[in-house]
């Protein structure tokens, strides 16, 4: 059994960003969704089986709390904004799991799907589709995998490190110390990419540190760590067969309507069928 995790709220910026390039700035109101959605189906159409959708039902969560950086959902554009909600609607009304987090964010559920379900003797791989660099630290040799749709690559333990130069469980520190523009925090001055994994080679995890290797900015850097660090234990599921996808609900048709979208629902009751 595959279990597939996928990144919600990317896959909502992928595909609004995506549909203006031939809408030319004049956005449909579910314009985002629909994508989202056509992309679920694809995966289901492909043998998907057991799928589960993280979003961020706000963009604050409580790392707001500990920088006061941290991303927030300013600058956002309206349009896209006014998807994110609808997005978990229509996902629920076609019968695919959601998790919309307030207090923790998308990623933080991702991490916590990936180890309910690597936990399960069942469960053959895990994947976990987003391209973003945090979901780096919940990879575990070719069992826990990230797949970027995007580039079309599988980042298993061995491209982590090939990529970033250390090994997963490793990734909070290299973040840490370098930085996360995208989350918005600076990362300690004068250490790059390279420098920081010679570091992390070095010693291991920020904690082991020698004093000397970090001076005053230790603590900083410790903050940046719980920063990056994804939680790994909200209570998503019990069972991974909750994560199988029992085909879209009677609501799904008027949501198909209110999209304008009637294709959804004869993809949706095709993959079903083929399902059984």
């Amino acid at each position: 059994m595959i279990v597939h995790l996928v990144d919600g709220t990317y896959e909502l910026f992928r595909h609004f960003h995506g549909l203006r390039r031939f809408t030319k700035g004049r956005d449909r109101p579910f314009g985002g969704v629909i994508g989202v959605l056509q992309t679920l189906l694809q995966m289901f159409e492909q043998g998907a089986t057991h799928v589960g959708v993280a979003t961020d039902h706000v963009i604050e969560s409580f790392r707001n709390d500990l920088w006061p950086g941290y991303k927030t959902a300013e600058g956002i554009e309206p349009a896209l904004f006014a998807q994110f909600h609808p997005l978990e609607d229509a996902l629920a009304a076609m019968g695919v799991v959601v998790w919309p987090m307030i207090e923790l964010e998308a990623d933080d559920a991702l991490a916590s799907a990936a180890r309910i379900a690597s936990d399960d003797p069942d469960v053959d791989k895990v994947c976990i589709w987003t391209p973003d660099k945090d979901l780096a630290q919940c990879v575990r040799d070719d069992r826990v995998v990230q797949v970027d749709r995007r580039t079309k690559t599988i980042r298993d333990a061995a491209e982590v490190r090939r990529k970033f130069g250390v090994e997963p469980p490793l990734i909070p520190d290299f973040l840490a110390l370098v930085g996360d523009a995208a989350d918005g925090y600076p990362g300690i001055p004068g250490i790059g990419p390279v420098t920081a994994a010679q570091m992390l080679r070095r010693y291991g995890a920020i904690e082991s540190f020698p004093a000397k290797a970090l001076g005053v900015q230790r603590e900083l850097a410790l903050r940046f760590k719980v920063l990056a660090t994804l939680r790994t234990d909200a209570p998503l599921f019990a069972d991974v067969d909750a994560l199988r996808w029992q085909g879209p609900t009677p609501d799904f048709r008027s949501w198909a309507d209110r999209m304008e979208a009637p294709r959804l629902l004869e993809r949706a009751a095709r993959a079903h069928a083929s399902m059984r």
